[in-house]
């Protein structure tokens, strides 16, 4: 179900990039409104995390009957936090606009000026809707939280749509806004009527510790999706549309890793917190999950390398065809070290705060993003565009080997012997099923017999992990 709430809400993002593409084009607006969404983003995986971070806390409270206080001082710590800085990019929004978008015209800088403004408080609400989820899970109740989300990404695609005409671009911010109204009302009214939210508050409501708990927990996260900004800053620099470009591939890529790796860490934080985790089994949960994830990444990323360009062309319009859409395409394969990088991190890093060692998070977070620096700089003049989307995977490769690192150094050579030879299982069948056909065939043809040829590998290789890996995953509840 929540893998299935994922689905639902990438196609609506999905059909909001593509209404956004066939009626802005890709223009000087759409890189600064995507410039802006970044931030967004930021604050939305955050979110995500935060549904990681808290949910052993939650699970625990609810093991001695404090899920109610524990919950509601958990949602008055994230208000400290999130009016205040709403209120301040209210405040500075032209100036964190012209910082975002550079060296791009005027125009792109107002755009996402008036986006910010709408765009941050939506996040902060989507924080809050991942606290209501959280304290669902803790309940072993999981269904009403996917369905809130779900009806919120539809929810949040039919105000776009609705608004686009007299609102613009910025009618996208508003749709988001109402997808974050949705999802947080869903799950808190499903809590209302268990009775899961009555009770005293704590003793001590700790809105410091907690706080520090949430920085903790979104430090890594939000250096992550720093890379990915780094990588928009990059790709200004290269002209406009590059932004556009990159923020598309980017997308389609976390798509593909969202809806596996993000629900499988997410289901799998409330069991581990009930069972325990020693070093052995934290490496093999990784691995475990990871196979299941990127067997089906590798043939969407095989697809992509084929047919990719007609498949942007035929979603987003006649602004992203011919080599525009073929250069996305190749983008979303280039991103592959990205995506092997982020299950790992997706998976894992639940684990770390069942085991509670947080100590790490936050100088880990800073090392990922510093690193990016002068690999983006260093990537971009030798490959463009690729090069970026090369330099955003290597250091989000260190931060998920520094979380292995942070659980035990036995975790990390399990994780990573078994993540290598996944990778290398994983990528020798794409190239086979898609690389080989493609030399034979035309790109349609191809691409539809390198799924159905990936899969007969896939399923051939199934005992090298595949099999152990899917019971693992099915036992996880």
């Amino acid at each position: 179900m929540t893998g299935l709430a994922q689905v639902v809400v990438a196609l609506a993002a999905a059909g909001a990039g593509a209404l956004l593409a066939h009626k802005f084009g890709r223009s000087a607006e759409t890189d600064g409104f995507l410039s802006a969404y970044a931030v967004y983003l930021v604050l939305i995986l955050a979110a995500q995390s935060f549904r990681m971070v808290v949910v052993p806390d939650l699970t625990r409270a609810a093991a001695r009957g404090d899920l109610s206080g524990e919950s509601r001082s958990y949602a008055l710590a994230h208000l400290c936090l999130a009016v205040p800085v709403s209120i301040l990019v209210g405040v500075f929004a032209s100036q964190i606009g012209d910082l975002l978008t550079g060296n791009l015209p005027p125009r792109a800088a107002h755009i996402a000026a008036r986006a910010l403004v709408i765009l941050v408080p939506a996040a902060f609400v989507q924080l809050l809707a991942a606290l209501a989820a959280s304290a669902l899970a803790a309940l072993d109740s999981y269904g009403t939280a996917a369905a809130g989300f779900a009806l919120g990404g539809i929810t949040g695609l039919v105000v776009f749509a609705a608004l686009a005409n007299s609102l613009g671009i910025v009618a996208l911010a508003w749709g988001l806004a109402a997808n974050a109204v949705v999802a947080l009302a869903v799950p808190t009214v499903a809590l209302v009527r268990r009775g899961a939210l009555r009770g005293a508050m704590p003793d001590r409501l700790g809105i410091g510790p907690r706080l520090w708990h949430l920085v903790q927990g979104a430090a890594v996260p939000v250096a992550l999706q720093g890379c990915y900004l780094l990588g928009l800053r990059f790709a200004a620099k290269l002209g406009v549309g590059s932004v556009t470009s990159f923020s598309y591939a980017y997308l389609a890529a976390s798509t593909l890793v969202g809806a596996t790796a993000f629900s499988l860490g997410l289901i799998s934080a409330a069991p581990m917190t009930r069972r325990g985790v020693d070093a052995v089994a934290a490496g093999r949960h990784v691995v475990h999950a990871s196979w299941v994830s990127l067997s089906i990444v590798g043939a969407a990323a095989g697809v992509f390398a084929v047919v990719g360009g007609r498949i942007v062309g035929l979603v987003l319009g006649s602004a992203y065809s011919g080599g525009v859409g073929r250069q996305l395409g190749h983008l979303v394969v280039y991103l592959s070290p990205w995506m092997l990088a982020w299950v790992a991190f997706a998976v894992t890093f639940p684990l770390v705060f069942v085991a509670e060692k947080r100590w790490t998070l936050l100088p880990l977070g800073a090392l990922g993003f510093g690193l990016c620096i002068p690999l983006g700089l260093g990537l971009r003049a030798l490959w463009g565009l690729p090069g970026i989307a090369i330099a955003v995977g290597l250091a989000t490769l260190v931060i998920a080997g520094g979380l292995l690192a942070t659980i035990s150094m036995r975790t990390l050579g399990i994780a990573a012997l078994g993540l290598a030879k996944l990778a290398l299982a994983v990528g020798s069948a794409a190239a086979l099923a898609f690389g080989g056909l493609r030399l034979a065939l035309s790109p349609v043809t191809a691409a539809v017999a390198g799924v159905l040829l990936y899969g007969l590998v896939i399923y051939a290789l199934r005992s090298l992990g595949l099999s152990e890996a899917w019971t693992y995953v099915r036992g996880l509840q």
